[in-house]
C-alpha cells in the first residue's frame, strides 16, 4: 500500500521541517508552516469548486489570529533559507493531506508511505554522514517520536480526512499549536497564561465556525438532493 508521490511529500515535509528549525524560532516556524499548509489546501479546495462564505472566512481569520497570538513572543525576522525550507515543508504536508482524502485503509497506506520514504531518507543520511553525530538517546527519541507517535498520528489524520473538505481539513490543523501548548501545561507543568487562553479560544472558535458551517451546508445539500429524488 501507499504510493511514491505521497511518500515523497511525506519525506519532503519531515526533512524540510527538520532542517528549517535549525535556523528558525518556534513561533516563526509555526506561522510559516501552517500558513503554507492553509494556502495549499484552501487554494486546492477552491480549484475543485469549494467555496467559503462570509462566516467561514471570518472563522478562518479568527483562527489564524489566534495562532499569531499564541506564537507572537517567539516571532523574529526569519532567515531566507530556513523560511524557504519551512514553506516547502508546509506545501508538502498540504499535498500529503490532500492525497489522503480518498484512502480506504489509512493504516496500510500510512505504513506503505513510511516504508517508501526510507530510500529518500537514506540518501540524505549518506550525504550528511561526514557531519553526523549519532547519539543513542537521540536515535531512541527519533524512533519513538517519528516511527511510533507520528505514524499513529498520521493514521488518525488519514482516517479523518475523507469526512472533511479541503478548507475544513486545513483549518482544523491550526489546532496543533494549541494542543502542543496544552500538552506542555498538562505534562510539563507549564503555567496557564492569559495569552494561551485567548489564543485557544480564538483558534478553536474559528475552527468551529468553519467546520460547523460546512457541516450545515452539507446537510442542506443532502436534503435538497433527497427532495429532488
Amino acid at each position: 500500500m501507499g504510493n511514491w508521490i505521497s511518500a515523497l511529500a511525506l519525506f519532503t515535509y519531515a526533512a524540510a521541517f527538520s532542517f528549517a528549525y535549525v535556523d528558525l524560532s518556534a513561533g516563526t516556524g509555526a506561522l510559516l508552516l501552517f500558513g503554507a499548509v492553509q494556502a495549499t489546501m484552501i487554494f486546492w479546495g477552491l480549484h475543485k469548486g469549494e467555496r467559503l462564505d462570509a462566516i467561514q472566512i471570518a472563522g478562518l481569520v479568527v483562527a489564524v489570529t489566534g495562532l499569531v497570538i499564541l506564537v507572537f513572543p517567539g516571532l523574529s525576522a526569519p532567515p531566507l533559507i530556513g523560511s524557504i525550507l519551512m514553506l516547502g515543508s508546509g506545501v508538502a504536508w498540504g499535498v500529503y493531506s490532500l492525497r489522503g482524502k480518498g484512502v480506504q485503509n489509512p493504516a496500510s497506506v500510512t505504513a506503505g508511505n513510511f516504508v517508501r520514504a526510507v530510500p529518500f531518507s537514506v540518501v540524505v543520511w549518506i550525504f550528511f554522514l561526514p557531519w553526523a553525530h549519532v547519539d543513542p538517546a537521540g536515535v531512541g527519541y527519533a524512533i519513538i517520536s517519528g516511527a511510533i507517535a507520528s505514524g499513529l498520528g498520521y493514521v488518525i489524520w488519514y482516517s479523518a480526512l475523507p469526512g472533511l473538505k479541503a478548507a475544513s481539513a486545513a483549518t482544523v490543523q491550526l489546532s496543533v499549536p494549541v494542543l502542543a501548548a496544552t500538552g506542555g501545561i498538562l505534562l510539563l507543568g507549564e503555567s496557564i497564561t492569559l495569552r494561551y487562553v485567548l489564543a485557544s479560544v480564538a483558534v478553536l472558535g474559528g475552527i468551529a465556525l468553519v467546520v460547523v458551517t460546512l457541516h450545515s451546508q452539507d446537510q442542506t445539500a443532502s436534503r435538497v438532493e433527497e427532495s429532488r429524488s
